[in-house]
């Protein structure tokens, strides 16, 4: 599902990540683990394409059967939002649209037929107990409703790997459990990949394979 070999990036004079190699199979659940500075987010923003790797000898990256690092800007956005999906820390809602129309902006943006989308959408929010929350703003919602809002969100557009970033961190301790759990069956009902950077415990040891950063690259895994 993805396959990546000698990642580098720097930022200035910061050698941020050092020759990262990553194999991550269909249907996983990865956390990835660290200290701050480690290189986690960085690591994370590269397998979701929101960045790119430094031109480096032997350097490659593969996601769902196509190299992505060759990609101009135009085809890698169409490749993220038809392939990929992003859970953040901070939900990153659109204020000002509901919760039904922040699940289905990204169908629109991949061209999708929108009474398609906009059906798909209130199914996966009904499936995330979010039916009777349709039509109201992210102001109006609760910080677990908006983090549930955002992984339906990430998942309308039946993407093969989701990406979360801290994904309970903004959480209380019940919805944290709770949107752990989530992502567990969405896996086993949807067979979606999972690849989550996180600094809780729980969730990272509940993953199928736990990797440990360490000074811009991969120390340890708990297989």
């Amino acid at each position: 599902m993805i396959k990546a070999t000698n990642l580098h990036k720097y930022y200035g004079s910061l050698h941020v990540l050092k020759g990262v190699d990553l194999h991550i199979k269909k249907g996983e659940i990865v956390s990835i683990v660290g200290a701050s500075g480690a290189g986690k987010t960085t690591l994370l923003q590269i397998l979701g394409t929101l960045d790119k790797p430094d031109a480096a000898s032997g350097t490659y990256l593969e996601i769902n059967g196509e190299e992505v690092t060759p990609m101009k800007d135009k085809n890698l956005s169409r490749f993220r939002n038809q392939h990929l999906g992003f859970i953040f820390q901070f939900h990153q809602l659109l204020p000002e649209f509901t919760a039904l129309e922040n699940v289905f902006i990204p169908g629109l943006i991949a061209k999708r037929d929108k009474k398609e989308v906009e059906s798909e959408a209130k199914k996966l929010l009904d499936y995330l107990g979010l039916s009777h929350r349709l039509h109201h703003k992210p102001s109006e919602l609760s910080g677990g409703e908006q983090q549930r809002v955002a992984v339906a969100r990430a998942l309308i557009n039946k993407p093969a790997v989701i990406f979360a970033d801290e994904p309970s961190g903004n959480l209380d301790t019940n919805s944290a459990e709770n949107l752990h759990q989530l992502f567990f069956k969405l896996r086993d009902e949807f067979g979606q990949t999972f690849v989550i950077v996180t600094h809780n415990e729980d969730l990272a040891n509940m993953a199928d394979r736990k990797l440990t950063m360490v000074d811009g690259n991969i120390k340890a895994t708990n297989e």
